[in-house]
């Protein structure tokens, strides 16, 4: 059984907290998923405390919440995962050069519309900020995911949004010079490296053998 230490598995590598939520499941760049680490309502409150959406007191107050009410929790659970098909799905089509279809973009904007519903305008350090503080409300962890999704969306940087060409990552390329491929070169990156210098070794032996 997983334990909410898994959380710590994925890299913390989109540069975006929407992203951040889409890479909490990889797989193949070009197949389907094979590894997740959100099984349970626990898991996203796991996963939302330690990538600081939530307080230590907030994460304890919706995890006892869970607990009392199984049947509201499985359902937040499944919003969840329906909520991060749909960023997947979006965020995926645009980092491809494709155009969301209106169904996606219309399921989304509802996604949208619920989190901000749900929002306050606070002042915070001379400005002001979203803020969502229901923690009575089991899908609370999902709501500022949203909303980050949303102004990504709508205001970018969607020119340096890409997919990971060794797995199904996806994050914002911040580099200078755009050129990033990897969602991390401690991973892919190095993966790509070792795999070129064994071919390169087995062409090198190929070569002698018939020489």
């Amino acid at each position: 059984m997983e334990t909410a230490g898994d959380v710590t598995r994925m890299r913390i590598v989109g540069g975006n907290l929407a992203l951040d939520f889409v890479n909490t499941r990889s797989g193949p760049p070009d197949g389907p998923p094979d590894d997740d680490i959100l099984h349970r309502y626990d898991d996203v409150i796991a996963w939302a405390r330690w990538i600081g959406l939530l307080t230590d007191t907030a994460a304890a107050q919706l995890r006892r919440q869970g607990q009392a009410d199984a049947i509201a929790a499985q359902a937040a659970y499944r919003r969840a995962l329906d909520v991060r098909d749909r960023l997947d799905e979006l965020f995926r089509s645009v980092a491809t050069g494709h155009t969301p279809t209106g169904r996606l973009l219309a399921a989304f904007r509802d996604d949208a519309a619920e989190a901000l519903a749900h929002a306050e305008i606070r002042a915070d350090d001379g400005g002001f900020r979203w803020h969502w503080a229901d923690h009575r409300d089991l899908r609370q962890p999902l709501w500022p995911i949203v909303h980050t999704a949303a102004t990504l969306l709508t205001t970018g940087p969607l020119d340096r949004l890409k997919g990971c060409a060794g797995c199904r990552f996806l994050f914002l390329d911040e580099s200078k010079n755009r050129s990033r491929r990897w969602c991390s070169m401690e991973d892919c990156g190095t993966a790509a490296k070792i795999h070129r210098y064994v071919a390169r070794r087995a062409s090198a032996r190929a070569r002698t053998a018939a020489s």
